[in-house]
């Protein structure tokens, strides 16, 4: 059998990341034709609340539900760094991606193109209207860090080339030792992270997650391999009640809330991949124990 090359992993805290997981996990499984490791990761402390209907269509899409502990990583506690702790828990495949709940894969798809050896694959973020520029002064000089030369188009800032500031809501990294010193691109991430947390620096919460995000590719002696616009589609701002272009092969949508998902007549096609996949359209439609009953998702 085929070993999975590519983990995708998520935050599964519920309510709202629990049941948005379902319908990622679901969408994976209908796009992707070849073996792919799921995982959601839960606060500890929150595993309690997870509902037996969503448990019941991970165990049926094959989503390993995992803990973490996430309790004292940062002072005072910061939910988006829980991404980050998530990255740094122990998975079988040479490469991850981590992707926020709210993304939905549309079309077929391949981990080979989303992985690129040597790089952390990423999107850019959509505008940095938040700061000015010269935070990077800072934020960089926290990490005893040369700015790099390089500069990029921001997916919905297009007036000039501004920093590398990439979303934080989809890193295709690889796994394991990736510095001399042994650290994982996981390590170098949450490392730089915590060091920026420590300095007086305006909009680090919540912004903390893909500030340290560029420093910790280069850190980690990798570089950021920028995935078109068809790989990480993102709804609403400026486009809020668009069509989706016809133009562009979109795979993935980052969609941010369901009624966003519905202005652009996806919500359907959410509930559709799910049933096409579990035999429900909604998780409050879940039979548990028949569910249960059924063969958990095996490749092939």
């Amino acid at each position: 059998m085929v070993q999975p090359k590519l983990s995708i992993f998520f935050v599964a805290e519920p309510p709202k990341y629990q049941n948005m997981g379902c319908y990622l996990a679901a969408s994976v499984r209908c796009q992707f034709k070849e073996p792919i490791d799921l995982i959601g990761y839960v606060p500890e402390d929150r595993m309690v609340d997870m509902e037996p209907q969503a448990m019941a269509i991970y165990r049926k899409l094959g989503v390993d539900i995992r803990p973490m502990k996430t309790e004292g990583v940062f002072d005072p506690a910061y939910p988006h760094g829980n991404k980050m702790v998530a990255a740094l828990q122990p998975r079988d495949t040479p490469y991850s991606a981590f992707m926020d709940s709210d993304m939905l894969f549309i079309g077929k798809n391949t981990s080979d193109e989303m992985i690129r050896e040597g790089h952390v694959s990423v999107a850019p973020a959509t505008s940095m209207y938040w700061s000015g520029q010269k935070i990077w002064d800072d934020i960089y000089a926290a990490c005893d860090m040369e700015k790099p030369d390089e500069r990029i188009w921001l997916s919905r800032q297009k007036a000039r080339k501004l920093m590398p500031y990439f979303n934080a809501g989809l890193i295709v990294f690889p796994e394991g030792p990736v510095t001399e010193d042994g650290e994982s691109f996981a390590e170098v991430w949450m490392r730089l992270a915590q060091r920026i947390d420590k300095i007086d620096i305006i909009k680090k919460r919540p912004y903390l997650d893909q500030m340290s995000l560029p420093l910790a590719i280069r850190a980690a002696g990798l570089n950021w391999n920028i995935l078109p616009e068809e790989q990480h589609y993102i709804l609403g701002g400026v486009l809020r009640g668009e069509p989706l272009p016809d133009n562009h092969d979109i795979r993935m949508i980052h969609y941010r809330n369901f009624k966003v998902l519905r202005e652009v007549d996806q919500l359907r096609h959410a509930k559709r991949m799910l049933d096409r996949t579990t035999g429900v359209r909604r998780l409050d439609k879940v039979d548990v124990e028949a569910m249960n009953a059924q063969p958990a998702y095996t490749y092939g």
